[in-house]
């Protein structure tokens, strides 16, 4: 699913917002009064951008409440059997990328708009450009070596989740040269097979161990109401394959990259 993002943000309305924790961001996504909407151009499931606002801090937010199934989907990347498109993968990618100790993807929070359940995913500041527009532009990063280690971390990330629609309008950069993930909602698919596994290049060490970490009993708590069973078998199936890849690839698969604060 492609949405075009407005990578431009109002000077007014970031001006007011200070550093908040992960934990102030979903209160806010959580509580916060919806006071103006406008459709994102560009995508095909009824993305909304809306400004949300707790009488202290004014922010925007993306709302999708698609939640689809279908046997049999044709799409741009061919046939899939058992399709599903939901908001709720949306929360789901947030809440594994915490596990994961990645600062990488916004926080998405569940709450109900318009008479549905919807997934409230925070809007990232201070975006330069997707990945789209910056290769058409063909910027360079600054600092290549780090460019390249998130886009490895990304690489992992798509291939654990079983990401079908990982579209270059799904990658942000931000001023500072940080990668930010979006849009989870064709993801999480049952299979227990690597979408593509040639996309596993090298992982962070801190990645690698949390990976290891992971059980189902961790994201069936975590998760439950995002995941099925089903879809986190088939994630720790394609976990363990992950694993297994770098484990025997060694030191020179391996880097470490300084965590996001």
């Amino acid at each position: 699913m492609r949405i075009a993002l407005c990578l431009v943000s109002a000077a007014w309305l970031y001006a007011q917002a200070p550093q908040l924790t992960l934990a102030e961001k979903e209160e806010f996504l959580r509580t916060a009064k919806v006071i103006s909407t406008k459709d994102s151009k560009g995508g095909i499931t009824g993305t909304i951008r809306a400004t949300l606002s707790d009488g202290k801090l004014t922010h925007d937010a993306q709302i999708q409440s698609i939640d689809e199934s279908k046997i049999r989907f044709e799409g741009s990347r061919g046939i899939e059997i058992n399709f599903r498109d939901s908001y709720k993968f949306n929360i789901a990618g947030y809440r594994l990328g915490r596990l994961l100790g990645l600062n990488m993807i916004p926080p998405s929070m569940e709450r109900n708009y318009g008479g549905k359940s919807a997934a409230f995913t925070w809007w990232v500041d201070d975006v330069m450009f997707d990945e789209a527009a910056r290769m058409k532009k063909k910027e360079v990063a600054p600092d290549t070596e780090k460019w390249n280690q998130e886009m490895n971390i990304v690489r992992v990330f798509d291939q654990l989740i079983h990401n079908t629609d990982r579209n270059l309008g799904n990658l942000l950069i931000t001023k500072n040269w940080d990668i930010w993930m979006i849009d989870h909602t064709r993801a999480f698919r049952t299979s227990k097979e690597l979408l593509n596994a040639k996309n596993l290049v090298m992982c962070d060490r801190n990645l690698l161990a949390a990976l290891k970490k992971l059980d189902g009993s961790t994201l069936r708590t975590t998760m439950a109401n995002y995941i099925t069973q089903v879809e986190i078998s088939g994630m720790l199936a394609r976990r363990d394959k992950i694993v297994t890849f770098f484990e025997a690839g060694g030191e020179k698969v391996l880097f470490t990259l300084e965590p996001r604060p």
